[in-house]
């Protein structure tokens, strides 16, 4: 799903979320890189039991849906991460931190511990954000965890389409596992006055299932067997 994004307001960017997984009416919603504030490389970190997130994990209680957004955390030691939340009718955690951080990130934010694995109703997920999908170290790891998808959110220049297109069809080949991305759409911060949206999901040979176009509000959904 690429919703539109609001910069910095999570409490307006947490109810786009909540629409969306309501429309969808999926088991998993997958939501871009810093979704709930933007890639605005400053944002506030958002706590995990921030009030603005109420709507989100109401929708998810109504729908048994599980979200994965993104957002600014800091864990117990004072280390900032990009991560990913998991957000579903029980509340919020964190379920990864962003591994491989690019060079204007690296003067806030902290690696994460590398590839995971978040399972689903029996179905292992592995996570990624963004940069971590170019990493073959990562693709590597994750695929050594014996997952059944590769899903991560991204943010994108419209002119890096083609690696995105491409690193979906390795990662795909090398894990044996559907690949799900889920790209910023619409202006943003930093360099992204212009993202690339066309999420897509990829089955394991690497062809394409279902895909969206450039422009917010679109949702790329499959029935994953």
């Amino acid at each position: 799903m690429q919703p539109a994004c609001a910069a910095y307001d999570v409490a307006a960017n947490a109810a786009t979320h909540a629409r969306a997984v309501r429309a969808t009416r999926a088991r998993v919603v997958v939501f871009p890189e810093l979704s709930l504030t933007g890639y605005e490389l400053d944002a506030d970190v958002v706590p995990l039991d921030d009030v603005a997130l109420a709507p989100l994990v109401e929708a998810c209680a109504e729908t048994g849906a599980l979200a994965l957004a993104g957002a600014p955390i800091e864990d117990l030691d004072g280390r900032v991460f990009i991560a990913t939340l998991r957000i579903d009718g029980a509340g919020v955690r964190v379920a990864y931190r962003k591994s491989w951080v690019g060079q204007r990130e690296a003067t806030r934010f902290a690696r994460g511990d590398g590839p995971t694995v978040l399972e689903v109703d029996g179905w292992r997920l592995g996570l990624s954000i963004c940069k971590d999908t170019g990493a073959a170290q990562h693709t590597a790891g994750t695929a050594a965890l014996g997952v059944d998808a590769y899903v991560a959110g991204l943010v994108h220049r419209p002119e890096e389409l083609p690696e995105q297109e491409a690193r979906a069809v390795v990662i795909a080949r090398a894990c044996r596992a559907y690949v799900v991305f889920a790209s910023f759409a619409g202006p943003t911060g930093d360099v992204f006055t212009e993202t690339a949206g066309c999420s897509a999901i990829w089955s394991p040979d690497g062809m394409t299932v279902a895909r969206t176009g450039p422009d917010v509000e679109n949702t790329a959904a499959a029935t994953l067997t």
